[in-house]
Order: structure tokens, then sequence, then C-alpha cells
């Protein structure tokens, strides 16, 4: 039986969130801090500003990077602008795991849509871009 538009993202989700994982498992990296150096990639964030692209609390995201910084993946620094801003960027070392990281997680997500056709990956990118608001 077919599955419904509600069954089939979350199922494409949970398939999405199982790569991540795996690949997290790789470098010893959890979901969430993947989605962090993510973020980092082409950015550096205020310490709120990160929180908010995670959905993450003060308190969280405080522990988040202190465990990203103890590995020497991220740094943290006073912003220019203003001095009660903590600023946090990549580390040449967290640069260069988010890059090993990019490749992995980019080889298995389009591993799933091996099969597809490329009108279908197409299609799929766009109403996926459509759906997260990146039309």
């Amino acid at each position: 039986m077919p599955l419904n538009t509600v069954d089939a993202l979350v199922q494409l989700s949970f398939v999405v969130q199982r790569a991540l994982a795996t690949v997290g498992a790789e470098h010893d990296l959890s979901v969430v801090q993947i989605r962090m150096l993510g973020v980092l990639r082409d950015r550096e964030p205020g310490m709120l500003e990160l929180g908010a692209y995670l959905g993450l609390d003060k308190s969280s995201i405080t522990g988040l990077v202190s465990r990203a910084e103890r590995r020497g993946l991220v740094r943290r620094s006073a912003s220019p602008h203003d001095g009660r801003v903590v600023l946090v960027s990549l580390t040449p070392a967290g640069r260069e795991l988010t890059a090993a990281g990019e490749v992995a997680i980019r080889d298995r997500v389009l591993a799933l849509t091996e099969h597809l056709t490329s009108r279908q990956r197409a299609e799929l990118t766009m109403l996926a871009g459509t759906i997260v608001g990146e039309d």
C-alpha cells in the first residue's frame, strides 16, 4: 500500500537522520554536533544566534560549544562590534572535520536517490526546497 504524504515525509526524515547518525558515529559526533558544524561552515554566529539556528536554549548551546571546543573543533571570540556577544567559529581542525563529514553525508544522501532518474531527483530537490522555504 502506498504511503500517504505524512508517512512518506516522516519515513524519509528517518532515513536521512539514520544517514546523519551513521556519519556522525564514524566521526564521534552526534547529529546535533553535525548540525552545529554545518551551521558554522559559512558563518560565525553569536552563541544565542547559534542556539536559535539549532533550536537549543542557552545552557544546551553552551554545553554543545564547550564540548566541541574541548575537541578543538570550534573557538569562541568576542564580537568586535559588541563586547557582550561571544562569536563561535570553526578551527582549522573543525573545518577539516566538517569538510570530511560533508562529503560523507553527501555520498550517503545521494545514494538514497541513486535509483531515481535525473528528472525525479530535480523534482525532489525542488519540492524539498519549497517545503523548507529555500525555493
